[in-house]
């Protein structure tokens, strides 16, 4: 699919939204019908990463930048790779952070296009270098064979959980984190076993919170981290539930975490190895 011409974009086309997140701090350019539009699930993924220090961050697969975005609005300190193998989502991450409203952190965010499936030399000649991210962050693809199919091409290449995919992201992660460094996704329950498996001996202290769209209803996404080389055990902590007592506005902890007020901080410690430790 060819990118459009985002350098002559007209904010009142269509086909594209300008979309507003933590409370309109920062601002995300995103196709309306086509590929994946980011919510929540990004900013909850955002709100795994905290550090008082300054650090790199690597998103990988991420879309149109929003979670890589939202750590870089939350911390002034936050160096963030965002990487896209879709040149089309690539194009619009690059013009969110051209936005006018996102000046304050544009000098501290790098888009590259980049399979994050890539191994060895490919992997670094294309812009993932070994072992110098403090935090991986990832949003994988979630839907399996049989979900029901979308008729939009890229939004389906974009959530196709394929066999083998966790392994592959997860070994990436691996191999351009630093010793110490921090591993979190978001991802469906039901993935959760490829998971731990992908994780094996790269990751330990794995730390799982299951979100709950409401108090009665099933878990319908996981929130994981976990340490590169740590040998701490596995943590299963107390879920987020997204709504409160009415069932629909969010509940004060999901409404701080998604709107970027706080931090969901793990239960164990994180090494911090960044470079200006």
């Amino acid at each position: 699919m060819n990118a459009p011409d985002l350098t002559k974009l007209d904010l009142g086309d269509a086909a594209f939204t300008v979309d507003a997140f933590h409370r309109g701090r920062f601002h995300v350019v995103q196709p309306r019908n086509e590929g994946h539009r980011s919510g929540i699930d990004a900013m909850l993924l955002a709100s795994l990463v905290t550090s008082e220090r300054a650090i790199s961050v690597a998103d990988l697969g991420s879309g149109a930048g929003a979670a890589g975005l939202a750590v870089a609005s939350r911390l002034a300190q936050a160096r963030i790779l965002l990487i896209e193998k879709f040149p089309v989502m690539a194009d619009y991450a690059r013009r969110s952070i051209g936005l006018p409203e996102n000046a304050f952190l544009a000098d501290r965010v790098k888009v590259v296009e980049a399979d994050v499936t890539l191994m060895g030399k490919a992997r670094v000649a294309a812009g993932l270098e070994d072992e110098v991210h403090d935090h991986v962050i990832m949003n994988p693809p979630f839907n399996h064979a049989g979900d029901r199919k979308t008729p939009d091409n890229l939004k389906a290449e974009a959530h196709a959980l394929t066999e083998g995919l966790f392994e592959a992201w997860l070994k990436t992660a691996g191999a351009i984190m630093k010793p110490g460094g921090q591993l979190s996704l978001i991802a469906r329950p039901q993935s959760i076993a490829d998971i731990l498996v992908a994780c094996g001996r790269r990751f330990g202290g794995i730390e799982i919170t299951p979100v709950h769209p409401r108090p009665d209803e099933d878990a319908i996404r996981i929130l994981v981290t976990g340490v590169k080389g740590s040998k701490a055990r596995l943590l299963f902590r107390s879920p987020l539930v997204v709504h409160g007592a009415d069932g629909h506005s969010f509940s004060p902890q999901v409404d701080d975490l998604n709107n970027g007020r706080c931090a969901y901080h793990r239960r164990g410690k994180t090494v911090d190895r960044s470079k200006n430790a």
